[in-house]
């Protein structure tokens, strides 16, 4: 079956148990070893049924029976003066309690379960101890802890160890590896997880090392390393199919479907989920089996195989009995319909309201709150898609109200959402408004409070998150919009980027914030945003009011614009072409304010770019007559996380210069790196590492060692808006950018020791990526520098040399700021030298402060 290329869906994973989007490996509660004596354990024998039972709910994803159960369990033990089973009942209510979001009411629970183990029960079995601590540290991690995580992961370890549960102590060292990837440690993470593969590459086959490989593949695949994944869970499923164990060979091979999703592989993918429904042992795993093939037909456009399919698995969710997994089922069946836009070809859409109707009964009689206002969701999606509004509109609330009482942002920030869609098609402006605010709150919240939501619901970046931020900013730009108005909008301008780049590194990971108008009194910001109907233009300058500018164009045309400029710069093509299109683009961003003279005092323009527009060399913008760097020297800044720059003494410049000359792992050799290497050492004192010394290693160990303020790197790298296909070469191989980022931060965080620039000479955005400056963005801020120059395409060795060149000999010029020198060295170029043409200097770009 050929399925088509297409634009991959990011999707932001918020799960259980998660922090930064790092997914910690929950044990699942077993039978401890516990001693119980003669005398009570008669009175005793129904507690432990109740225990067992509970955690037969547990699996099976009833967790509010789970959490009555083991809430009874541990009242008849304390009754008992069973001290032992009482923490043990304790410690698994917990676990459920975490499921269902309950966290206070999770962190009384393990807190009572350890002050028993710890003042009641001093002989108490090493295996209670160790489930205490995971679970602990599971509510750890959740609430922005990770440092006290990864302390009581350890210390869970060392526990499982004596009690020789291997399997605890492996799910231990894997959340090890989380918490050091939420900490930033991500090489010391890596290294974790490669010594868990040899570890258990080294132990005979049993279940145990399946269970093993399943949980370390899927560590890896939330860490972003969907290769490495894969080869994992191979392992985990050639073992399991050697030793027959069958029962884990549907999960397997579900996860393995995922990743190779994610490795953008349908075939691969629809091959390993019918695998998976071949071999399910019970209507679980053959449902998620099948709803994974749906989804991926109609991720791929492939409606035709999905229609089929459609009544098996009504009929399948309608006869499962009512349980966390089947509701959870049936939301993500009628949210995979309601993405597409005629569900009704598929599936009748009363159909899928009935369900809904159905789940959310289901969900009120187990007493699962954040399914119903799931469920409530999306019975509302389907009522507006019929444009039945105020039954919607009721549906929706009624899931809004929900959420805010269990305080779910999710969800909060998806129903706010469609209320404010609702309210702004039926013409209320600020009803929408207030919605849409509310929306906007919950998605920084889930962003900056970490809060863990449900695993079972996917939220896509594209779809759930950016459309919130652009929906908003063109509301409050309606109309001729007042002072306050156009501060909102700057601010959620700026939000939007700081959301796309933690969805790029898949965890928060900007929280600097200072204000880029207020950085430089000769500079000015200009912040575009592609709205449907127009291009739209927020002008920024300290100690005057906002401006505010439109193009009433569509969306789709100037798009269209801006992927001819891009194509216009190779130097084969049509030059008039070019410059006609290059004029267009800047009677767009340029023209207006300048007839109102709005730059007028201004040195320096500062971009902060949206969407295409971060493709496109804004210096090489032109006016007929000149391009735009030869009147301002030209930024681009990825919002308000900046840090403030000092600015670089001239006598006292010092640097790192790294490269690679020769052709390496694939890559075809640079010859001039060598010269610019030895030119640039020549104009700024430097340390250099060229070649064979060139490894991530020697690179660490200088960055560490030196004070050097700049940080030159001469070497083949690609920029993507995919995490794992950003990277840098060293001579030992593909460094990826959250590896380089902790590199570059070798020195500690103290700002007095960060990089004062980062310079990229050589590399290169993915082809057929249109989001791939995020990559560079991400860089840029994850790397600690404060400012990073940094190539959009790679360009002639000799031009980047000669152009690197006269930047240094510029910087060391007094009062001279980077993003003026960098003006003088492209300025030279076009008026000094046979690289005139704009494809040789102005994909030389400067992200950051700029002074």
């Amino acid at each position: 079956m050929a399925f088509p290329i297409k634009q991959c869906r990011w999707l932001l994973y918020i799960s259980l148990s998660i922090l930064s989007l790092c997914l910690a490996v929950t044990i699942t509660p077993v039978r401890a070893s516990v001693q119980v004596s003669a005398n009570s354990a008669l009175n005793a024998s129904a507690s432990t049924n109740q225990l067992e039972q509970g955690r037969n709910l547990y699996r099976s994803g009833r967790f509010t029976e789970a959490v009555k159960i083991w809430q009874t369990a541990a009242q008849q033990y304390h009754t008992q003066g069973d001290r032992t089973n009482e923490a043990l009942s304790l410690s698994y209510l917990s676990l459920a309690q975490q499921e269902l979001n309950q966290w206070e009411a999770a962190s009384q629970s393990i807190e009572q379960s350890l002050k028993l183990l710890q003042t009641s029960i001093p002989s108490a079995d090493a295996i209670l101890w160790a489930q205490a601590l995971n679970t602990q540290a599971n509510l750890q991690l959740h609430n922005g802890k990770a440092e006290t995580a990864l302390e009581n992961w350890q210390q869970a370890e060392k526990y499982y160890e004596q009690a020789g549960d291997k399997m605890g102590s492996l799910g231990s060292q894997i959340n090890q590896a989380q918490a050091l990837q939420s900490l930033g440690f991500y090489r010391r993470s890596k290294q974790q997880l490669e010594m868990l593969t040899q570890k258990l590459g080294a132990m005979p086959d049993s279940e145990i090392k399946v269970s093993g490989l399943r949980s370390l593949g899927l560590a890896l695949q939330v860490i972003g390393d969907s290769a490495k994944s894969q080869q994992v869970l191979e392992q985990s499923l050639a073992i399991a199919r050697k030793i027959e164990t069958t029962p884990q060979l549907s999960s397997i091979l579900l996860s393995l479907g995922k990743t190779a999703v994610d490795l953008h592989d349908p075939e691969a993918a629809l091959d390993y989920f019918q695998q998976a429904q071949q071999v399910a042992s019970n209507p679980g795993d053959r449902l998620q089996a099948r709803l994974a093939q749906f989804k991926l037909f109609l991720d791929y456009n492939k409606s035709e195989l999905a229609t089929p399919l459609a009544p098996q698995l009504l009929q399948q969710l309608a006869e499962l009995p009512p349980s966390h997994t089947s509701l959870y089922a049936a939301i993500n069946f009628v949210a995979t319909l309601n993405r597409q836009s005629n569900p009704d070809q598929i599936v009748p859409l009363k159909d899928l309201a009935q369900l809904m109707a159905v789940t959310v009964k289901s969900a009120q009689q187990i007493q699962d709150a954040q399914a119903e206002a799931y469920a409530l969701h999306q019975w509302g999606k389907l009522y507006r898609r019929t444009q039945q509004l105020s039954q919607a509109q009721e549906l929706t609330q009624k899931s809004l109200n929900i959420a805010r009482q269990l305080q779910a942002e999710d969800i909060i920030a998806q129903s706010a959402w469609q209320v404010g869609q609702l309210y702004k098609e039926q013409g209320d402006r600020s009803e929408a408004i207030s919605a849409y605010t509310e929306a906007v709150k919950a998605l920084k919240s889930i962003r900056g409070d970490l809060v863990a939501v449900n695993p079972d619901v996917q939220f896509s970046f594209r779809e759930g998150v950016e459309p919130v931020y652009r929906e908003l900013v063109g509301l409050l730009l309606d109309r001729q919009p007042s002072q306050a108005a156009l501060i909102q909008a700057r601010d959620l301008i700026e939000a939007l980027q700081v959301a796309e780049l933690d969805n790029f590194f898949r965890e928060a990971c900007l929280d600097r914030s200072q204000q880029i108008d207020q950085v430089d009194p000769n500079a000015t910001v200009i912040y575009p945003i592609i709205l449907p109907d127009r291009l739209a233009i927020i002008l920024s300058k300290t100690g005057q009011p906002l401006r505010y500018y439109a193009t009433q164009k569509s969306q789709a045309d100037i798009e269209q614009t801006l992927d001819k400029l891009l194509v216009s710069f190779n130097p084969v093509s049509d030059s008039q072409e070019r410059d006609r299109l290059s004029q267009e683009i800047y009677s767009w961003l340029i023209r207006p304010a300048e007839i109102e003279q709005a730059f007028k005092d201004s040195k320096t323009l500062v971009f902060v770019l949206d969407g295409r527009l971060r493709n496109i060399p804004i210096a090489a913008l032109y006016d007929g007559k000149q391009y735009l760097i030869e009147k301002y020297a030209v930024a681009l800044s990825p919002g308000m996380q900046l840090m403030a720059a000092r600015s670089l003494q001239p006598n006292h410049i010092g640097a790192i210069v790294g490269g690679i000359s020769e052709s390496r792992n694939g890559f075809s050799a640079l010859p001039a790196v060598e010269s610019e290497v030895k030119q640039i050492s020549k104009t700024v004192p430097s340390s250099t590492l060229l070649n064979q010394q060139f490894t991530s290693q020697a690179l660490a160990n200088r960055v560490k060692s030196s004070s050097a303020d700049i940080v030159h790197l001469a070497t083949h790298g690609q920029f993507s808006s995919r995490l794992e296909d950003t990277f840098l070469l060293t001579w030992d191989g593909e460094v990826n950018v959250k590896e380089l980022s902790e590199l570059l931060k070798n020195r500690g965080n103290e700002p007095s020791k960060a990089i004062e620039l980062l310079v990229l000479s050589a590399c290169d955005t993915a082809a057929g990526d249109d989001r791939a400056v995020l990559g560079l963005a991400g860089l840029a801020v994850k790397s600690g520098a404060r400012s990073t120059i940094a190539t959009l395409w790679p360009v002639k060795d000799k031009a980047a040399e000669m152009l690197m060149t006269r930047f240094y000999d510029q910087l060391r010029q007094p009062k001279m700021s980077k993003a003026e020198a960098l003006r003088q060295a492209q300025i030279n170029m076009i008026r000094q030298t046979d690289f005139h043409d704009p494809f040789f200097w102005s994909a030389f770009v400067l992200v950051g402060n700029w002074l």
